[in-house]
């Protein structure tokens, strides 16, 4: 990593998780045939390799579109979702390395460009959390990671994807509902999501006389690696999503339809926007 940045903490917790691992497994196979929404359109797509990423991947390629699949280090999972991807018929790469890293951006988009000619769809899904009980808990490594992943690297990958987004180029951002309503044991991750939420808005209004669309997805309580591998209590995984009005936790192709809508041109009069896929909690969004 360079300067200040901070090495991804893959060695402190189980993050960021191994679908192939997860038990039962998570549901990301689209829910109906594809009406070329997305045809011939470029997507990257962060944490492509398991969870809402690769849910994102299955129904852009489904839609027509060829996805460059960013992850950090699940190989297998992205060479899955790279599978997944063909078996729809559309192109994929892998591009794998640390978003964190403000030298790894420029390059990885810009292998996009030299293996597909153009980029049309950035989705900015990657994320990482770390629980603490008390905030004292939290360390100064923890914080900057933590920021470093789920705020910079959309600063990194917008700036590095900015000069080949052209009119009618869509951005969707991954923040939360714990942005609307906070997490007591995941102070550091829900202010990220505020960051986010924020930088979506601001963004949007900064690229909307471009012809470009911000817009944001904020999931509720979603099953994915992300938890059961270090993001959440162990003791409190088998009560995961219960909370929610709907009793249950989502499954990654409930999100997904969200993140279509956002890209495609159904939300042509859309920006600077959230949708709420959260099992019925309402927030004021």
């Amino acid at each position: 990593m360079s300067g200040d940045s901070v090495d991804p903490m893959i060695h402190e917790d189980a993050l960021p998780g191994e679908e192939r691992k997860l038990s039962p497994q998570p549901d990301w196979e689209p829910r109906y045939p594809g009406s070329g929404r997305l045809k011939d359109k470029v997507a990257i797509v962060t944490g492509a390799d398991s969870g809402i990423g690769r849910a994102v991947a299955a129904l852009y390629a489904r839609e027509g579109a060829d996805i460059a699949i960013f992850y950090l280090c699940e190989h297998e999972d992205a060479e899955k979702t790279k599978a997944i991807i063909e078996a729809e018929g559309r192109r994929a790469i892998l591009v794998p390395g640390d978003l964190g890293d403000p030298e790894f951006a420029p390059k990885a988009v810009q292998k996009v460009i030299d293996t597909f000619g153009r980029l049309d769809i950035l989705v900015n899904n990657a994320g990482e959390q770390h629980p603490d009980e008390d905030i004292r808990d939290i360390s100064d490594e923890q914080l900057r990671r933590t920021f470093q992943t789920n705020i910079y690297a959309m600063f990194y990958l917008v700036q590095a994807a900015r000069a080949h987004l052209n009119k009618g180029a869509a951005i969707v951002n991954c923040t939360s509902v714990t942005m609307y309503k906070g997490s007591e044991q995941l102070l550091d991750y829900s202010a990220t999501k505020g960051a986010i939420t924020a930088f979506t808005r601001s963004l949007s209004a900064n690229l909307v006389e471009q012809g470009i669309r911000v817009n944001a997805v904020a999931p509720g309580p979603i099953w994915t690696p992300l938890n059961p591998f270090g993001g959440k209590a162990p003791e409190e995984i088998p009560e995961f999503g219960k909370d929610t009005p709907m009793g249950r936790p989502g499954q990654p192709n409930e999100v997904a339809p969200a993140f279509l809508f956002l890209a495609c041109e159904d939300a042509s009069y859309m920006t600077g926007q959230v949708l709420h896929p959260n099992g019925g909690v309402i927030v004021n969004g």
